[in-house]
């Protein structure tokens, strides 16, 4: 305490700075982020300052605030077990999928886990994002997109060359929306692991900075690879980096991480404490201590030293030393498995955790060829899930690439018993028409994304078919935790594809005497000819808030989710219905307005009996 009363401008400037981190550079209001946070048009970044700032950034900004009409088409005869799984696979462009996971989405996962594009130079990743402007100027930058606005599939995809003026700025443009985007999504307690390698790993650290704050960094975490590289140029690329940020540092909960199985094969001895590997003390490279021991048979050892002669001391007098023996008498210290368990690394994760190679291997043996070039191992990614999420979170990755993150989340699953959800995100990204994937009839990498979940399903459904048949004692944890439908989620995924919406869209600000007649339409029937029902279903139950998880039930007439919560009416509407929808008890319901057509005292009728029963009702 300083006797002070409270500093009223440090006050509010700590609660501007928990609603938007990134305006907040060096502990001052950057004035002009804080005016392009909020959507002023024509914000140039131009003093000078700590910052970090890029060709583009304003245009990051309006792409970020741009809001979207589309959503997310069901495709059940894509998914396994549709109508029961909580896994979810969408396939669509995924800074659109971001905006459109908002609402229904928004502080509900736990841990996001990337593999985003790295920047080396032949990269496809620059994404023709788009925001208000004209429609000449928007074709010239990014190609042709249709009469609605939505982008040609072709237009996807372009290459980020090194020769470009813009390399870096390109790749900041893209990252910022959607990683400003995710963090909306996590909870509080929630974390973010990026993959990244020496292109712009320096970029990523200044942009998660600014997003997440520089307070909620937890770690910098370098990865091997791979356990050998060729011979190419002078310096052996055999690591990556794993970028962690915290939503809330205050809250964030980190798991403890299980060592591997070959890390426990290094505690190979034991005394009254329990099991430990050696700590080397005599390192003639490395020591910077000078002084003599004695052996316990009478040598004499001079060093150098790792450690000083009182904390040597303070080791032999609690039984800290471990002295081999033989001829080649030496102390060494003692690290205990039971210290070791849990502890994240913060400096480097090594080869068993997996590598690149890895990866491809087991990718290789579930496709049955190579498709990806060195996808991320399973083993890396289970030891990420198990330091951000417990059992029974929602782990998201909008990279998802080859699908990685899904056979972890699941094989985690049957390990353990535990009841992790996934959400992926691929975008459609072509497979070329020569590659090994093409030929085998994947026309995109969200296909064979796909299909290899499908396949670790299968595998572990046979698994778990032939551990039931087996009546050894010590399989019985693993088969208890399989067999119980209590225990895990039941394997699954539910695919849905990113869309234009089901419903007209009133423009009540773009009416012109030319339009008047259309945008009287869009007002009076809104829904579009054509739509399909459960399209409009699944449209409604995520712009109302709700999981596209949430249980759906077909009652007479209405759809139930997430048991009764939300009531939706797409066919019909009258009194008895009403009555009956009513006593359900949901908190909200949402009807169709054409249903109420010719008849408006049904409406309002409808309307003073929903406000009587306390129903939030909506009508579209």
């Amino acid at each position: 305490m300083d006797g002070k009363s409270l500093d009223i401008q440090q006050d509010q400037l700590e609660k501007l700075k928990q609603l938007f981190p990134e305006i907040i550079t060096e502990g001052k209001i950057d004035w002009e982020k804080l005016q392009a946070t909020l959507g002023k048009e024509n914000i140039e970044f131009r003093n000078e300052r700590y910052v970090l700032n890029w060709a583009g950034k304003t245009d990051a900004f309006k792409v970020l605030q741009q809001s979207t009409t589309a959503t997310l088409k069901p495709a059940p005869e894509e998914s396994i077990n549709f109508d029961t799984t909580e896994n979810v696979f969408i396939e669509g462009e995924n800074l659109e999928v971001l905006k459109v996971l908002q609402k229904a989405y928004y502080g509900k996962i736990k841990c996001i886990i990337i593999d985003p594009p790295y920047n080396t130079g032949s990269d496809s990743f620059i994404y023709p994002d788009s925001f208000k402007e004209s429609k000449e100027d928007y074709q010239k930058r990014i190609g042709e997109k249709d009469e609605e606005g939505y982008l040609l599939k072709e237009g996807f995809f372009r290459k980020n060359s090194k020769d470009s003026g813009y390399y870096h700025s390109n790749w900041l443009s893209m990252m910022y929306p959607r990683l400003f985007l995710a963090k909306n999504l996590l909870r509080d307690d929630g974390v973010i692991f990026i993959h990244i390698d020496d292109n712009e790993v320096h970029n990523l650290r200044l942009i998660m900075n600014e997003i997440f704050g520089e307070e909620n960094f937890v770690s910098e975490m370098a990865w091997r690879r791979t356990d050998n590289q060729a011979n190419i140029g002078k310096f052996a690329k055999v690591k990556e980096y794993v970028l962690c940020f915290s939503k809330k540092i205050d809250n964030a909960e980190v798991y403890k991480m299980q060592l591997t199985e070959r890390a426990k094969k290094e505690y190979r001895y034991k005394d009254e404490k329990g099991m430990f590997r050696r700590a080397i003390l005599l390192d003639k490279t490395r020591g910077r201590h000078q002084y003599k021991l004695t052996t316990p048979s009478g040598n004499i050892l001079d060093g150098p030293w790792m450690i000083k002669i009182n904390d040597f001391k303070d080791l032999e007098k609690n039984n800290g030393i471990y002295w081999t023996k033989g001829g080649d008498e030496q102390p060494y210290g003692k690290i205990y498995l039971e210290d070791s368990e849990g502890q994240i690394p913060n400096d480097f994760l090594g080869i068993e955790y997996g590598t690149n190679q890895e990866g491809s291997l087991e990718c290789e043996a579930l496709l049955e060829k190579r498709y990806f070039d060195f996808p991320k191992p399973t083993s890396l990614i289970k030891h990420l899930i198990t330091i951000g999420s417990s059992r029974d979170n929602i782990i998201l990755d909008f990279f998802a690439g080859s699908g990685t993150t899904a056979q972890a989340v699941l094989e985690l699953n049957k390990e353990d018993g535990g009841n992790r959800k996934f959400v992926l995100v691929q975008l459609p990204e072509k497979c070329d028409e020569i590659s090994e994937a093409f030929k085998a009839g994947y026309k995109t990498i969200a296909d064979i994304s796909k299909e290899r979940i499908r396949r670790v399903i299968k595998k572990l459904q046979t698994e778990a078919e032939e551990l039931k048949r087996k009546k050894a004692g010590e399989l019985a944890l693993i088969e208890s935790a399989i067999a119980n439908p209590q225990s895990q989620i039941i394997p699954g995924f539910k695919v849905f594809k990113l869309s234009s919406s089901s419903f007209k869209i009133w423009r009540g600000n773009e009416i012109t005497e030319e339009n008047l007649e259309t945008q009287l339409d869009a007002f009076t029937n809104p829904v579009r000819e054509g739509s399909e029902k459960e399209n409009m279903l699944y449209e409604l139950i995520l712009k109302a808030g709700y999981l596209l998880t949430d249980k759906v039930e077909a009652k007479e007439k209405y759809y139930s989710v997430k048991n009764g919560e939300l009531i939706i009416a797409l066919d019909s509407i009258n009194d008895k219905l009403i009555g009956k929808i009513i006593s359900a008890k949901p908190k909200k319901v949402i009807a169709l307005d054409k249903l109420f057509t010719g008849n408006d005292q049904l409406k309002t009728n409808t309307v003073l009996q929903m406000r009587d029963a306390e129903v939030d009702f909506k009508t579209i």
